[in-house]
């Protein structure tokens, strides 16, 4: 079993990205809620077109088709990779290279569902996902897309209030920058963690302040900021 399902990928910038991959348990229930949004759809349509006689059952059997085939594709074209169940699973289609999936891509892994569906009940899809290692369908193989999950919000981080202390040396503007982001996330550490890296500051523990490093830091940044 895999434990670390992150695929990670070089750009032409020479930066790495690191892309959480999506098993097949999440991408299961992202496609039970589609189907049952596209189920109740049609059901909509079919009760309106019901009172059409022939001409309604073509326009049935039209947005049956449009609906299984057309619009996944549509959907991640259009709302950043993610059918609506995707959406509310938290995962989105990429390119392999992860840039934004287009509609070649989108087209192909989504007709191609006709072959993961197959004997039945995505038999060949499933098999597939277990034994390649970035959980492809055997669309997203033949598209060259990956599943992944979405990026969680980044944090609002900000410093504690505390007294604030004037730094016993002057600080270079990078300097400052590294207390203010050990102010920022010192809520978020262990008070064994934060005490650790306080004391790589060592040239701001001089003195006879009897504060614990972790204080003195944070102390520190609320000068900088201006705090009063």
């Amino acid at each position: 079993m895999q434990l670390d399902t992150a695929r990670r990928i070089g750009t032409p910038e020479g930066i790495e990205l690191s892309l959480p991959v999506a098993g097949p348990v999440p991408r299961a229930l992202a496609w039970l809620i589609d189907l049952a949004l596209r189920g109740g759809i049609l059901i909509a349509i079919s009760i309106v077109a019901g009172i059409l006689g022939q001409f309604g059952g073509g326009l049935i059997l039209i947005a049956a088709f449009a609906l299984e085939w057309l619009f996944p594709a549509w959907c991640e074209v259009k709302m950043d990779g993610a059918t609506p169940g995707k959406k509310a699973i938290g995962l989105r289609v990429l390119h392999d290279d992860g840039t934004p999936v287009r509609w070649p891509a989108a087209m192909t892994r989504n007709l191609l569902r006709a072959i993961d569906f197959l004997p039945l009940f995505y038999a060949f899809g499933l098999i597939s996902t277990l034994i390649n290692r970035d959980f492809k369908r055997l669309g997203d193989l033949a598209a060259h897309t990956i599943v992944v999950y979405r990026e969680a919000k980044p944090h609002h981080f900000s410093v504690p209030a505390a007294p604030p202390l004037a730094p016993p040396v002057p600080l270079a503007l990078e300097e400052q920058r590294a207390v203010l982001d050990f102010a920022e996330r010192s809520n978020g550490l262990t008070a064994e963690r934060a005490e650790e890296l306080a004391e790589l500051a060592e040239p701001l523990l001089a003195g006879s302040h009897r504060d614990a490093a972790s204080l003195r830091l944070i102390r520190i940044a609320n000068h900088l900021i201006g705090r009063k």
